[in-house]
């Protein structure tokens, strides 16, 4: 028997993220400015990283609130290297790497106080996680999810393509925020991943982690199609990324 395309694409995704501080885009002084303001939670929240890779966020969360962080991805290599990365930060008595599916936690409801998830929910879709997650928090807990949102009414028509293709839900902050009402949550505050997040702290390693893998067809096709995302958004930027979506239980 073969093995499945959509596997074979996955791993080698996995593969060419392998190493890199970061699995998507991010920054560490953004998101200290977004915890700063997040003042209705208790001094040592009960936290979870949903889709943690590495644990960028984790370690940051862990270190920020001196509280153990539940941090869950579904590749192993990722969990594997957020223990050694916890380890050198002498974070690892407040990590828990788990190893499993963010979309079928087993967790008490109300055990969350802070839930936190850097460019995962996309893999089931904005509304559809924030539902699935919603019991776990709190009465007074808090989400914090960036989704890639439109930035502008009007996108040219290349970016407009390209998002429509790769990720069909994509939509403006206005309708994701109204998804998050939807879904049981009030919208705290909205921030815009800065474009140079993108480039420094994700693009510049991946393209140096580009020259260093080991080339198969299907890590090719995985290249080419990174090259193509980055192409578009050095040009289209202003007309979209990542919204950090600050959530709150709705009563």
């Amino acid at each position: 028997m073969g093995v499945d395309p959509q596997t074979e694409y996955i791993d080698a995704l996995i593969d060419l993220h392998r190493g890199i501080e970061r699995k998507g885009p991010g920054d560490n002084a953004f998101s200290l400015n977004i915890l700063s303001n997040l003042s209705t939670l208790p001094p040592h929240p009960q936290i979870a990283d949903l889709g943690c890779g590495s644990g960028a966020g984790a370690l940051l969360l862990a270190q920020y609130y001196q509280s153990p962080v539940m941090a869950v991805d579904f590749a192993l290599v990722f969990i594997d290297e957020l223990k050694i990365r916890a380890k050198q930060c002498e974070l690892e008595h407040l990590i828990k790497p788990i190893h499993g599916d963010m979309a079928k936690l087993d967790w008490a409801d109300g055990s969350i106080d802070l839930l936190w998830s850097e460019g995962a929910a996309y893999n089931l879709g904005f509304e559809q996680v924030l539902t699935i997650w919603r019991s776990l928090l709190t009465n007074t807990g808090i989400a914090v999810i960036s989704e890639m949102s439109w930035f502008a009414d009007h996108v040219p028509e290349p970016a407009a393509l390209y998002w429509q293709n790769a990720y069909p839900m994509i939509a403006n902050e206005a309708e994701n925020s109204y998804r998050a009402h939807r879904s049981g949550f009030k919208v705290i505050s909205t921030h815009r991943l800065p474009s140079r997040a993108w480039w420094k702290n994700y693009y510049e390693p991946l393209r140096e982690r580009m020259r260093q893998v080991e080339i198969s067809p299907v890590m090719q096709l995985v290249i080419d199609e990174i090259e193509e995302e980055m192409n578009l958004f050095e040009r289209f930027s202003d007309f979209y990324g990542y919204t950090f979506y600050v959530l709150q239980v709705r009563q």
